[in-house]
């Protein structure tokens, strides 16, 4: 890791903070190919790529079957199904506290005004299965749109280890495909003859999952576009060993991962600088990552620090507890020495489907919000009308719509 302070740590502050997401121009030619190939050849096309990128045997079903899903459940130990649904009654939990609430109230006499709750028809959600399967994704992906009510839920990872068929048969998941990329982005946006269209895909994925989501998103709903890995770390104080912790632990996902310690004191950055070394040594991603992405920041005071820490808006964001309520900008906030930044990857219950690439700036991590529609509604009786009309029409003839002034008073008339 990389240790800077004065001008220097200011400036790469203002480079940290617009790292959006820029993608290789091959990368989105060969993209923008494979999604056109499967909206127009569907099947066919898909199996192709499925065979070519996933490694998808020859004859073999892109659906994986109920009686794979409970093999694979078979196989996997006691220990991991309990930890399973332990981490799965937290999830549930959060989301069912997060869900919105219908309501219809009085606005004036006459008028009635609320929302109701629709959830969406359905989803796909995407769990990657590059370098490490990632049983944990379909919880944080799937549980949510559970507690939302979407009634079709299908489930896409390429090669999906038998722990990620089990995480998905103890939810209850019954339709899965072994498939990914972009070619998988494209069924679910447009539909082939044997998987139909859904409503929204959402998950993490690499540069051509992203880039596939980007092209459909017009088409399909997605729920953003997510790159490597981030960690930003603020504390002035604290144990550096935890600290250092929790950048190798976010380092290690990915060789582009990006950790970020900010601090106003000098000595616990280079404490933690030390720890994160050593503690990567024998990781070779994290120690890859740490060395061309990593970097201690140290700012003037602490006011100052927290002010970076919302400018650069990380993913993952720890902050000391009486900060907590000057973070405006992060995926997700944890606090203290002892909020390993783990227990959100995994179990505490709120999302680890998190904006990076400073997409902080304007929302907030994957929640159930993402799998409903809140659908506004009114109602006027007829003194209700009579009593909010001079007010619509006079706005209505200021914009010159005349037609939206006599719609209310030909009401009036009668």
């Amino acid at each position: 890791m990389k240790l800077l302070n004065g001008e220097e740590a200011a400036q790469a502050v203002v480079s940290l903070a617009h790292r959006y997401a820029s993608f290789d121009p091959e990368v989105e030619k060969s993209v923008t190919g494979i999604v056109r190939q499967v909206r127009n050849g569907g099947d066919a096309a898909l199996l192709d790529y499925a065979r070519k990128f996933d490694g998808l045997a020859e004859g073999a079903s892109m659906r994986v079957s109920a009686e794979e899903m409970q093999a694979a459940l078979a196989m996997v130990s006691n220990e991991f199904i309990h930890a399973i649904e332990i981490a799965a009654k937290n999830i549930r939990n959060f989301a069912e506290w997060q869900l919105p609430r219908p309501w219809i109230r009085t606005i004036h006499p006459g008028m009635r005004v609320g929302q109701v709750i629709r959830p969406l028809e359905s989803v796909a959600c995407y769990a990657p299965g590059g370098r490490y399967p990632l049983p944990s994704t379909v919880l944080m992906t799937v549980i949510p749109a559970q507690v939302a009510g979407v009634k079709r839920i299908a489930v896409v990872s390429p090669r999906p280890a038998p722990e990620t068929l089990a995480a998905a048969a103890i939810l209850g998941v019954t339709e899965f495909y072994r498939i990914g990329g972009a070619q998988a982005v494209a069924a679910f946006a447009y539909g082939t003859e044997s998987i139909p269209a859904v409503n929204k895909i959402v998950g993490p994925g690499n540069t051509y999952v992203t880039l596939a989501k980007k092209l459909v998103s017009f088409d399909c709903g997605i729920d953003f576009l997510a790159g490597p890995t981030e960690i930003v770390y603020c504390a002035t104080e604290g144990n550096a060993e935890f600290i250092a912790s929790d950048l190798v632990a976010q380092a290690e996902h990915d060789p582009e991962a990006l950790a970020i310690f900010v601090t106003a004191s000098t000595r616990l950055a280079k404490s933690v600088i030390k720890f994160a070394d050593a503690m990567a040594e024998n990781n070779s991603i994290a120690r890859q990552s740490l060395s061309t992405r990593g970097v201690a920041l140290v700012a003037k005071s602490r006011k100052q620090a927290i002010e970076w820490t919302n400018e650069l808006g990380g993913e993952h964001v720890t902050v000391p507890p009486e900060d907590v309520y000057d973070v405006k900008c992060a995926g997700s906030i944890f606090l203290g020495d002892y909020t390993a930044q783990s227990l959100g990857d995994y179990a505490s219950g709120p999302n680890h489907t998190l904006p990076t690439g400073n997409v902080a700036r304007y929302r907030g991590g994957l929640n159930v919000i993402d799998f409903v529609r809140i659908i506004t509604l009114q109602e006027a009786s007829q003194k209700g009308l009579e009593r909010i009309a001079p007010t619509v029409m006079l706005l209505a003839e200021a914009e010159g719509l005349k037609g939206h002034a006599e719609s209310v008073r030909v009401r009036l008339k009668k």
